[in-house]
């Protein structure tokens, strides 16, 4: 399953958005039916996990925490209370929780962003301030791409 892709969209005042079409064939052609959201760990954006990435992301994350350590049990704790179940309607919307769309201090205007497995959702004036220049982000993908030794 692979999500491409940069789609400019709007929330309704109830904070319901469209998945786009592209984003909800992927889920159909892989039977996914359940997709789960919350607040990116690292960046102020929302990421859309299908059920079977966020079961195999939870089962990671589980692997390297030790239910006999109280930070440990803290970090899945916060983790996992942090996350939502999402439905699509027969119209392909969704609700984004309003306390989501506060913590990614989006508004109405969102961009989806595919990412590989996962999608994200910006608030685009969010996105363009972790963006790179052209030349920035050639600089640093050559650097990385030299750097690896698989290639």
């Amino acid at each position: 399953m692979r999500f491409i892709g940069n789609i400019e969209a709007k929330t309704d005042a109830k904070g319901r958005a469209f998945l786009p079409a592209v984003f909800r064939k992927v889920l159909q052609a892989s039977g996914e039916e359940n997709l789960v959201i919350r607040k990116d760990v690292f960046q102020n954006c929302l990421v859309l996990y299908p059920e079977s990435v966020w079961n195999e992301r939870l089962d990671l994350l589980k692997s390297q925490l030790s239910p006999w350590k109280q930070a440990h049990q803290q970090i899945f704790r916060q983790f996992v209370s942090e996350a939502e179940v999402v439905t699509l309607d027969g119209n392909g919307r969704f609700l984004i929780s309003k306390r989501l769309l506060k913590a990614a201090e989006i508004d109405q205007d969102i961009q989806f962003i595919g990412m590989d497995n996962t999608i994200e959702i910006w608030a685009p004036e969010r996105l363009k301030l972790t963006q790179k220049s052209e030349e920035e982000f050639g600089i640093e993908l050559e650097n990385i791409m030299n750097n690896c030794d698989s290639l």
